[in-house]
């Protein structure tokens, strides 16, 4: 269900998630998104009896209120940061969440944010992915907290689910239904690669290492055929990327 939070950032909204076993009475519930009070009415309503709130990661599009919404239909919060959590039960990789029949398997994807996850549902070959891998255009790996290495090797560990035929669509915190996961996947992973180029040869251009360099400079020159509306954005990115070179 699509939250009324729509922007640059957003896309059309966020993406809340309802899954449930066909025939079952319970419901599992991804990322709750804001809190409106509309939003929340209407998943309420599709959910029904609710089981449990999962969340992909902490920030507010997707989790602001979950807290709320999982007091209202008596579940807890499953997340990796306990700061988000609702009950005693967390959520890390590997975990298996099973509700009458639906099987959900957590995939640990860090990168955009340090607590990214994404939720496999093998029965469907789906995967629900946050905001690791949006459904219209590409992420952002959200400095410090999130990390470029990491969300390459995220980007692997998916590519490498679609590569074994595990995963062929993508549900996604952001944009619509992604129906063929590989060539995305590929295209995500060449993109990233080709960023980290760029920033390279805009270094060069700069004349200064990754370590010392300005990132808004960087992004001048690196995404000068970008609206300017975005750079903040791809600012945060850029930071990424400037600490993944001076890493490497």
């Amino acid at each position: 269900m699509l939250a009324p939070n729509p922007g640059i950032m957003t896309l059309d909204g966020t993406n809340t998630w309802i899954l449930r076993e066909p025939g079952a009475a319970r419901s599992v519930v991804v990322d709750p998104g804001p809190a409106v009070v509309g939003h929340l009415d209407a998943v309420a309503e599709a959910a029904g009896d609710v089981a449990v709130v999962l969340l992909t990661h902490h920030h507010a599009d997707h989790s602001e209120a979950a807290r709320e919404f999982a007091e209202r239909v008596g579940a807890g919060v499953r997340a990796l940061d306990p700061a988000y959590r609702l009950g005693s039960e967390g959520l890390a990789d590997g975990d298996v969440v099973e509700v009458d029949g639906l099987e959900v398997r957590v995939v640990g994807t860090p990168g955009h944010s340090g607590d990214s996850l994404s939720f496999w549902v093998p029965a469907d070959g789906a995967v629900l992915t946050g905001d690791t891998v949006l459904g219209r255009g590409t992420t952002v790996v959200a400095h410090p907290d999130g990390t470029l290495g990491a969300y390459l090797d995220s980007l692997d560990r998916l590519h490498a689910l679609a590569s074994a035929h595990e995963v062929s669509s993508i549900w996604p915190g952001h944009g619509p239904v992604i129906g063929d996961a590989l060539p995305v996947l590929d295209h995500y992973i060449a993109h990233r690669r080709d960023r980290l180029e760029q920033v390279r040869a805009a270094l060069d251009v700069l004349d200064v290492p990754a370590a010392s360099a300005d990132p808004r400079a960087v992004v001048e020159v690196v995404y000068a055929d970008v609206d300017p509306v975005l750079w903040g954005a791809a600012e945060l990115s850029v930071r990424a990327q400037l600490a993944f070179l001076s890493a490497h």
